[in-house]
């Protein structure tokens, strides 16, 4: 096999193998080492898994791995992009409501509600701020990954009409975005529910509001897929300099 990431292969590796007459084998072929303990996505079970003497069966030609691995990456990556927006939105939803219920002190600006013995915190400017910056991330993320969307519809029909130099120019436009929206819209995210823990006051870093949760999922929404890091590299490497010279 050629040296480094070009002689790696892809396998399929079976929890159970099939015995000749159909039925499957009494032994694992794969072991679940033990789960993982994570800051959060705490619904989301993850685990460590054992390969040593497993049964693995090729997918594709030899040494394309990581082709074939880039080919679900990039799928991927925008629904990354997606789960960023997704956290915004929670974020902004909690703040707003919050925000309007919770009361203390008077505006700046005069008295907005001169029949309670305070306004509602939404009324302070650095509030408002915050719950706004939540809101404008999620609407214009929700729209960014929206176009992304109709891009891989157009890139699908192109393949179905047998028009491969649009797909190949759709295939281009679509990752040439891809990173910005996967880099972008986690980061962002992970700020907005943040926000939005500020938004609480120390309501917000108990648990219980479900705020401080919004906040620790938001995090590995950044990492997984490739870090916000390995995005930028993607864009300015792959999607930058090296189109100029394809």
């Amino acid at each position: 096999a050629p040296e480094g990431t070009k002689g790696i292969s892809l396998f399929v590796v079976p929890r159970h193998l099939v015995k000749e007459d159909g039925s499957l084998e009494k032994e694992k072929n794969v072991i679940c080492a033990g789960l993982e303990k994570k800051m959060g996505i705490h619904g989301n079970a993850t685990a460590q898994l054992s390969f040593e003497g497993s049964t693995g069966y090729l997918v594709g030609a030899p040494h394309t791995g990581m082709k074939s691995m880039f080919t679900f990456m990039n799928a991927a990556r925008l629904g990354t992009a997606v789960q960023g927006v997704a956290h915004t939105e929670i974020a902004f939803q909690n703040a707003l409501w919050y925000t309007q219920e919770r009361r203390a002190m008077r505006a700046l600006e005069g008295t907005q509600d001169p029949d309670k013995v305070a306004d509602p915190i939404i009324s302070h400017g650095d509030v408002r701020e915050k719950v706004l910056f939540c809101k404008s991330i999620a609407d214009a993320g929700r729209a960014f990954t929206l176009d992304l969307a109709k891009l891989v519809d157009r890139v699908e029909a192109a393949e179905a009409r047998g028009d491969e130099k649009a797909a190949k120019e759709l295939e281009a436009e679509l990752g040439f975005y891809t990173p910005i929206a996967k880099g972008c819209l986690t980061e962002l995210g992970v700020e907005a529910a943040s926000a939005a823990v500020q938004c609480y006051g120390g309501h917000g870093y108990i648990a219980g509001h479900g705020v401080e949760q919004n906040l620790r999922d938001a995090r590995i929404a950044t990492i997984y897929e490739g870090t916000t890091a390995v995005q930028a590299l993607d864009f300015i490497a792959r999607k930058v300099l090296l189109s100029k010279t394809n």
